[in-house]
């Protein structure tokens, strides 16, 4: 395997050259080799020397050192590319026992690059390569271990786990990024050590799940984290579906259910949220199964209500931010919101836009979408999604209404010192019809002095005016209506 030397950005080749220049050995490392081996764009960049930190800190301008392990952070002022505003460089380390499955207890830093290699969590990721020689150097069989698509450990299973227990769930988030498999031994280990990931911060946790859930088979790595004991520590609530049948509409269970919804939102590369949101959308049916005797069959009545009660615990076990929670639970409560599409009404719908926000409905939608999907149903987007498309954007956008106008009976009052009464309605028709003529005039400016000259006219004249505007207000809704129908494919 080769690394084609033209992906390595200059900002990397920079701070090498600098170790090297200054008499110091200096690597890539981690996960930056193997993803260029493999050809995919390395996420971050990771370099090991056998400088230590003094030596790294005395060697650039912008530097940070924050922690205990030797890491310096080397920040970039000439790039804007986020993976680059920060290069790590770490000093080659031999690392004590770890008594809490997190940190080692000492660190002893090395003059030997294989040392700091052996430490590593992983074969495939515990391969450094030198840039000036263009050389790999692979103690472990990482690069074999690449070409057979497998998740093996440094040294024995159990060693490396019990160092770190989140090392148990980077195994599965490996795989299911990479799409490879873990070896037996691995497997076995993992099985055996999972209960130690109790010792590790949800905020780690969080982000690993994050990073499972972005993959592009997400599904396949909640069920090797379910096979492998690993969900429980994560997602409990999820394993509750595992064998629960449904009714109806439904072919599968609700396990299997909730991990087709999510895998049909990374199938659309659809966000964090909408993801969270389908893998958690029906998270509470096996809290509110009931058996309806007069249907004989298993009800899940309330189940999006308590949902979105349950969703909100486990986001906030897992710390993720309060913006996320709020957004992801409203989805959740409100993703039953279907009913007959010949009897639902604007107003209606314009309920569920309040209740998720404007700016959260089209995720809704999508959602709905990936429930579908998840049932089995051959189509993403039938007439009646279609429909509702139509109506979210008929009542979002407002086209002809009053409210658009930027003046309001009240402020139209107090410029015109006039009472409640008929003729503010009027006056508010007539400018209504200005605006749709000419949508440049809806400004304040414009319509507090149209409104001076309006005043002067009589009541019945003004009348004959929002008439008028009445008639083009419902003629351009028509319009516009029509446009937004044609858009959904619906009438």
């Amino acid at each position: 395997m080769k690394i084609t030397q033209s992906k390595i950005p200059k900002e990397v080749t920079r701070v090498t050259n600098t170790l090297e220049n200054a008499g110091f050995e200096a690597y890539l490392v981690g996960g930056c080799v193997r993803d260029l081996l493999i050809k995919r764009k390395p996420k971050d960049w990771d370099i090991t020397t056998n400088a230590k930190p003094e030596d790294i800190l005395n060697l650039f301008k912008h530097t940070f050192y924050e922690n205990n392990y030797g890491t310096v952070g080397i920040v970039s002022d000439e790039t804007l590319e986020e993976n680059l505003k920060t290069i790590e460089v770490t000093p080659y380390r031999i690392e004590g026992k770890y008594s809490d499955s997190r940190h080692p207890d000492t660190i002893i830093f090395s003059n030997k690059l294989e040392d700091d290699l052996k430490r590593r969590d992983f074969t495939i990721n515990a391969i450094a390569f030198s840039i000036s020689e263009n050389k790999l150097i692979d103690f472990y069989k990482g690069q074999e271990d690449l070409k057979d698509k497998i998740i093996r450990t440094v040294g024995k299973p159990n060693d490396r786990f019990n160092e770190d227990a989140l090392r148990l769930l980077r195994a599965i988030r490996f795989a299911t990024e990479l799409n490879f498999t873990i070896n037996t031994e691995t497997e076995e280990s993992i099985i055996k050590l999972a209960k130690n990931l109790k010792n590790i911060s949800q905020e780690r946790i969080r982000e690993e799940f994050i990073k499972i859930l972005m993959s592009d088979m997400p599904m396949d790595g909640l069920i090797l984290a379910q096979k492998l004991g690993i969900l429980k520590y994560i997602l409990p609530e999820l394993e509750l579906g595992i064998g629960e049948k449904q009714k109806g509409a439904h072919i599968y269970t609700i396990w299997e259910h909730n991990l087709r919804v999510l895998q049909h939102a990374a199938d659309r590369k659809w966000s964090l949220n909408i993801r969270l949101s389908a893998i958690l959308h029906d998270i509470a049916k096996p809290h509110t199964k009931r058996w309806n005797k007069e249907k004989e069959e298993f009800t899940f009545y309330g189940h999006d209500v308590v949902g979105e009660r349950v969703s909100r615990e486990i986001l906030e076990r897992l710390r993720f931010s309060k913006e996320t929670i709020d957004i992801v639970t409203k989805l959740v409560r409100n993703h039953m919101f279907f009913s007959d599409i010949d009897k639902i009404t604007l107003s209606a719908v314009r309920r569920i836009i309040s209740n998720v926000g404007p700016e959260n409905v089209r995720d809704l939608m999508k959602l709905r979408a990936c429930d579908r999907i998840g049932m089995g149903r051959p189509k993403e987007n039938p007439y009646r999604l279609r429909k509702y498309k139509a109506m979210i954007e008929e009542a979002m956008k407002d086209p002809v209404s009053v409210k658009m106008l930027k003046i309001d009976g009240k402020k139209l009052m107090n410029v015109l010192r006039e009472t409640p009464g008929p003729k503010i309605g009027f006056m508010l028709n007539a400018l209504m019809e200005e605006v749709l003529n000419d949508p440049n005039l809806n400004t304040i400016e414009y319509l507090e002095n149209k409104a001076q000259e309006l005043n002067k006219l009589s009541l019945e004249q003004l009348k004959q005016l929002a008439e008028s505007g009445k008639i083009k207000k419902e003629q351009k809704e028509a319009e516009e209506i029509k446009v937004i129908r044609g858009r959904h494919h619906v009438k």
